[in-house]
């Protein structure tokens, strides 16, 4: 198990049954990091290592790419410096470039992953979310449409080589980042952060102070707050006013309705301060907005 290919993954005469591996010449890496897209993100070597028994990998000096690995069933760890996380089922996790490192699969349990190496220019961008929360490790609400773009990059570079495929398989790519990245900064699924902002989308039209709202679903103001920024980048009332916009916007463009009418609808009972708060979102008022030529 010390011998290891051209990725940094390790070797075995036999594999792992039903894996698939690929890893991209490094010349052809070194190009494409030159190329007008593909400079801002290479798949640099990829695969899906099933029921992994034996899997480990260690890197003291870290690695030229960020690796992202999916778990997809069983159980592994992955060490980034001194922090060891545990993995199972959808967990991924990001491993930045140059950072100390080491993983593998549980030896009751192998891991089934899907891992990558990326490089270029959005790379940091992309995997910002996830690695500027308290946590490298994230476990994805919808892993099969990670899968799905994992498919579909390693089916590119396994068929050809080609400026054309990496060019695909970039794009393919950074799609699968930003999805991990946007899953990672959307609320769990009946979480404090969830209930209160499906009770905000409930009730549009109404007045709720943050004190209310965090009452209701049982964290302080403060913590509401700061689960909102990390969330949205703004807090309760900012996420509360967006969307009371985009239901006045959806009534501008599809019904006959005043501006004061519209305004009432929304919650905003002086129809000069709806427009104030229009207009410093969309830069015109909603008379403006609505005379637009859209589509």
């Amino acid at each position: 198990m010390d011998e290891s290919t051209a990725s940094g993954e390790p070797a075995r005469a036999e594999g792992f049954l039903g894996q698939r591996l690929c890893v991209v010449p490094r010349p052809l890496v070194a190009t494409a990091l030159r190329a007008p897209v593909t400079r801002r993100l290479t798949v640099t070597d990829i695969g899906l290592f099933p029921h992994a028994a034996g899997h480990r990998r260690s890197r003291d000096h870290g690695a030229a790419e960020t690796i992202v690995i999916l778990c997809i069933s069983g159980s592994g760890s992955v060490r980034i410096g001194d922090v060891r996380y545990p993995i199972g089922p959808s967990d991924a996790i990001v491993i930045p470039a140059g950072a100390e490192h080491e993983y593998g699969a549980d030896t009751a349990d192998p891991w089934t992953i899907w891992w990558m190496h990326v490089r270029g220019e959005d790379v940091a961008e992309l995997t910002g979310p996830v690695l500027g929360a308290r946590s490298p490790l994230h476990r994805l609400s919808a892993p099969d449409r990670v899968i799905v773009l994992f498919d579909e990059i390693l089916t590119l570079l396994e068929r050809r080589l080609s400026p054309g495929h990496l060019l695909s398989a970039s794009g393919a790519a950074w799609q699968l980042l930003a999805r991990i990245a946007a899953d990672a900064a959307l609320p769990v699924d009946d979480s404090p952060l969830d209930r209160a902002m499906q009770f905000l989308e409930s009730r549009v039209e109404a007045d709720i102070s943050v004190s209310e709202l965090a009452a209701i679903v049982g964290l302080s103001p403060s913590h509401l707050s700061a689960l909102f920024r990390r969330a949205t980048g703004s807090g309760p009332a900012a996420f509360h006013t967006t969307l009371k916009l985009a239901r006045a916007r959806a009534l501008l463009d599809s019904s006959s309705r005043t501006i004061a009418q519209v305004a009432a609808a929304v919650g905003y009972t002086d129809p000069l301060y709806f427009s104030r708060q229009f207009r410093r979102v969309h830069g015109m008022s909603p008379s403006a907005y609505r005379a637009l030529d859209k589509g």
